[in-house]
């Protein structure tokens, strides 16, 4: 377990002191102010139901670079084949639904996502800082994207698919938008081969915590969302 305990006041410890597998503190809450620090200072909840909340900093970070997209050519061809259409913003609460479900397993435990985080997220979303990218086949909601977006930086946090290739055109549609606003990163937090293959790759913590006071610094404002 971590060496910290976190409390009704708002802080968290130093980065540098996570474990070795990235776990850094447990406690506190899931306030807007609280969450907002967390994803400022490069740290972000994730724990299963019945476990206190869980902060995490890992290191190295998985992190795709805007400039750094790759689209393979079979999914360029499936996405001239098979315009699916894209939204942003348009039904963040049914992105975070479809994530949870199709996570959730038989008994409905088996996610992250839970009730009180999906409350959390919905709460960021209506004051501005978290975003989703939804993915359409005519009128059904095929897949999508959602996360949170401070400054220059968009934390990525959960997508999910429905149909072949969904999430996959959901995020290049995201990086495309974040390419276009100038963003630094987007931090997809854990590596996994899908990522990788579209060109995110994992760099050493302190690395990203410098990416991470670049999106931060003014003229951007360190708690302004500009998705």
């Amino acid at each position: 377990m971590p060496c910290y305990r976190l409390d009704e006041d708002l802080w968290f410890p130093p980065v540098e002191t996570a474990e070795d597998y990235g776990l850094l503190a447990l406690g506190g809450d899931l306030s807007p102010q609280r969450l907002l620090l967390a994803y400022s200072l490069g740290i972000f909840p994730w724990f299963n139901p019945g476990e206190p909340i869980l902060w995490w900093s890992p290191d190295p970070r998985c992190v795709l670079f805007p400039a750094e997209l790759h689209v393979s050519r079979s999914l360029q061809h499936f996405m001239r084949k098979t315009p699916f259409r894209i939204s942003f913003n348009e039904h963040f609460a049914a992105v975070i639904y479809w994530c949870r479900r199709l996570r959730a397993g038989l008994d409905g435990q088996g996610t992250w996502i839970t009730k009180e985080m999906k409350e959390a997220y919905q709460h960021l979303h209506r004051l501005g800082f978290a975003h989703s990218v939804e993915c359409w086949d005519g009128d059904e909601l095929v897949g999508g994207i959602y996360g949170v977006c401070i400054g220059r930086c968009f934390f990525g946090e959960s997508m999910f698919s429905r149909r072949s290739n969904a999430s996959k055109v959901a995020l290049v549609a995201l990086v495309r938008h974040l390419r276009e606003q100038n963003f630094v990163l987007l931090d997809c937090q854990q590596t996994t081969a899908h990522l990788v293959s579209m060109g995110a790759r994992e760099i050493p913590r302190e690395q990203f915590l410098q990416q991470l006071k670049k999106a931060l610094v003014p003229p951007y404002g360190d708690l302004v969302s500009r998705f």
